[in-house]
């Protein structure tokens, strides 16, 4: 006898909810002891996984935001509508974890507002934190028609919708700048770094490697909604998106090499140390093995083979942040770093809260677009027996 699928779907739903508990736990000691007691941050390694993955790896999977609202908006390809709500979906969750994860690493979280009133254009954080305010506005408005139609606000989906392309272009260059300036926050600190990445091209680096990790995360997203809402899977969109990625990771892995020569710092990728083999791992497993997986047909057109491949570009990507954040510098305060339970429960809490929002909001609007795609499709019909 076959299961429902809510059934097949509760064990995921508790991991979920303890997850989140477990996370709201952390987060009540974490603001009511400080961040001293309950992290393994000090004044010599101020930058740990909060800094690593709640912000560097959430601001970068949700670059599939700006990357295929372009794509439809600006270059016109249409065929890559039907997953472009739940992209924008995915990157307006990711922005506001981002949002929270940011609030648990700041040492006073409740003057976060300072940056609106007083400014400092000189800064690189005072530019951060207006992109990230200005684009998750951005990414709201994107996704507003979807919570327009579902309460039948005509007027407004009127406004929000020829305000479209302005939005679009404008979430584009808050996006790019965003990227580039949180590779920009490691320039200031050339000594503290190890070699096999600090780099002048940082900022350059962040941008190419966000947009395949959001292409990637726009695959990934879409096997697990058609797998949790018994929906067919976007199969010949995903793999006109995965050879896109595959150009990416090529241009990332040349750009990434060629700079190591040219700084002399390659010879440090094989020098047995502990560095060194995490920059191989992240060097292997996130850009060259899904590479040459995704230049195989074979692999590249098969619902497995796209799953894997992106699940690998997003670790990948998620070990070059981590690596630029934290490994990168355990080195120069001749100390290593481990998390704190706090902040792995934090961590997880968030990553599992942004699964279940997720959920809970393609079960209660139209985030695949079917019904407005059904509309389109029957409104000439409608229109000829009206006549």
């Amino acid at each position: 006898m076959k299961l429902p699928r809510l059934a097949t779907l509760s064990f995921w739903k508790c991991v979920a909810a303890v997850l989140i508990l477990i996370g709201v736990v952390a987060a009540v000691e974490r603001y009511s002891m400080g961040l001293g007691a309950t992290t393994h941050l000090v004044d010599t390694f101020p930058w740990g996984i909060w800094i690593g993955i709640d912000i560097l790896v959430g601001v970068g999977i949700a670059a599939g935001g700006f990357t295929i609202a372009a794509t439809v908006y600006i270059f016109n390809l249409e065929r890559f509508r039907p997953i472009l709500r739940p992209t924008i979906l995915t990157a307006f969750l990711g922005y506001v974890l981002v949002i929270c994860g940011l609030m648990a690493d700041l040492g006073r979280p409740w003057a976060i507002w300072h940056a609106m009133i007083m400014w400092n254009p000189h800064s690189v954080m005072f530019e951060v934190a207006w992109c990230v305010m200005l684009y998750t506005t951005v990414l709201a408005l994107e996704f507003s028609p979807v919570v327009l139609e579902r309460f039948k606000l005509h007027r407004a989906l009127k406004a929000v919708k020829a305000a479209t392309i302005p939005l679009v272009i404008l979430g584009v260059v808050l996006s790019t700048l965003h990227q580039s300036s949180l590779g920009s926050l490691f320039l200031i600190i050339p000594s503290r770094m190890h070699p096999l990445w600090y780099s002048n091209i940082i900022p350059f680096l962040f941008i190419i490697s966000c947009v395949a990790a959001g292409l990637s995360m726009t695959i990934f997203e879409s096997f697990l909604s058609s797998r949790a809402f018994g929906r067919e899977i976007e199969l010949p969109l995903l793999t006109d998106l995965a050879r896109v990625v595959a150009v990416v990771l090529a241009l990332f892995f040349t750009v990434r090499i060629q700079d190591l020569i040219n700084r002399d710092a390659l010879k440090y990728a094989f020098d047995g140390s502990y560095q060194s083999w995490m920059f191989l791992l992240e060097i292997t497993l996130g850009v060259i093995v899904p590479f040459f997986l995704l230049i195989i047909r074979k692999v590249r057109t098969s619902k497995a083979g796209l799953f894997y491949s992106s699940t690998l570009v997003l670790l990948g990507f998620v070990a070059h942040r981590v690596n630029t954040a934290v490994t990168s510098m355990e080195r120069w305060p001749d100390r290593t770093y481990f998390p704190s339970w706090q902040e792995l429960g934090i961590t997880m809490g968030l990553a599992a809260a942004g699964f279940a929002a997720f959920a809970l909001i393609a079960r209660y609007f139209d985030v695949f677009g079917e019904k407005t795609h059904n509309e389109e499709q029957h409104a000439p019909l409608r229109a000829v027996a009206m006549k």
